[in-house]
């Protein structure tokens, strides 16, 4: 008899437990969402591009997600990213809640360093991502260089910040796979002190995004001429240098090519939005579509550009085609990827 009650008992609480389960899965986005909040974590400290691409899309992203939820943003900062995207991989709940705005990096690092970084890019959903950045080189007006072609002949000092950022290891890649001749000098503490460091005469230029030409440090020097930007770093040219020759154009190396794609491509999705890959199917929908209204919204735009800001998106399966391409990258190129990025 004993048995029996407990069997009885176990099939009502499995039936209620399945009707709870039936019962959400019944849901429709627009209600879910409508009776949730969302939270959308930056994987990077407050205050810098991340967070303000983050903040400044929330509300978009909200008006235009089924239900219209309230969306939270944290910062989350920590390995390069890194930490937040193995949270979102694994442990973060797969419920539709839980947005990560990630790292370039966090595309590549894992295929660098197999061995202790868990992280596969291949095993989120990508929504999308909300600019597209190229970098440039900037030399003060004085700099013995007078167009691309000198960079190949002629050294010129130009300064870096940390020894693994994206200004030094591009220089190093230019120096030892395209023939450039820059004498790099790392180890600056941040954009403020190299920038400071130029104007002194100290180094002649850096390695500084597209985006920097028109709102960031340097776009009062690009405005007034106060730099030349004889050269530039993309899979193809930017929109803001149409006629400034692109270090792709300098070799037809296939190896050398393929090293450059693998370090520019991650470029092209430089504020990547993920959420987990078992989200459910109308849930995953409802967000992409969202992702994909809120980045095209005028208003989200219009204050984009108020705020001298370039958004140029990419969908969730753009970003994708990026990541499957670096993962097709040879062995051996990623090789010598990772002795351009080891510390010294």
């Amino acid at each position: 008899m004993h048995i029996n009650k407990f069997l009885k008992a176990t099939s009502l609480a499995v039936g209620l437990a399945s009707a709870t389960i039936a019962g959400a899965q019944a849901q429709t986005a627009e209600e879910f969402y409508g009776a949730n909040t969302v939270n959308l974590i930056v994987s990077a400290a407050p205050g810098g591009a991340a967070d303000f691409f983050a903040r400044s899309f929330a509300p978009y992203f909200a008006r235009h997600l089924p239900g219209s939820p309230k969306i939270v943003v944290t910062n989350q900062p920590g390995a390069g990213g890194m930490v937040t995207a193995v949270q979102l991989q694994n442990t973060l709940p797969a419920d539709g809640l839980n947005i990560a705005l990630l790292q370039r990096n966090n595309f590549y690092l894992p295929l660098i360093n197999k061995d202790s970084i868990t992280f596969d890019p291949r095993e989120v959903t990508w929504l999308g991502s909300l600019a597209k950045e190229k970098y440039t080189v900037i030399l003060w007006n004085d700099a013995p260089i007078e167009n691309a072609e000198d960079l190949f002949t002629t050294p010129v000092r130009i300064g870096a910040t940390g020894f693994a950022n994206e200004n030094r290891t591009l220089a190093a890649m230019m120096n030892d796979y395209f023939g450039t001749k820059f004498d790099i000098v790392a180890g600056y503490e941040g954009n403020e002190a190299l920038a400071l460091a130029i104007e002194r005469g100290e180094v002649k230029g850096r390695l500084v995004t597209d985006n920097n030409l028109t709102s960031g440090n340097e776009a009062a020097w690009f405005a007034d001429g106060t730099i030349k930007v004889p050269m530039q770093l993309g899979v193809e040219r930017s929109d803001i240098l149409p006629d400034v020759p692109n270090i792709m154009e300098f070799s037809d190396d296939p190896a050398v090519l393929a090293m450059a794609n693998f370090m520019l491509a991650p470029l092209e999705a430089s504020r990547p939005l993920a959420v987990s890959s078992k989200v459910p199917a109308d849930r995953l929908e409802a967000l992409k579509k969202a992702f994909d209204d809120a980045a095209a919204d005028p208003e989200f735009l219009a204050l984009m550009a108020k705020m001298q800001s370039t958004v140029d998106p990419i969908s969730g399966d753009e970003v994708k085609r990026i990541i499957d391409s670096l993962y097709e990258t040879p062995e051996s190129v990623i090789v010598d990827i990772a002795n351009l990025l080891k510390a010294e």
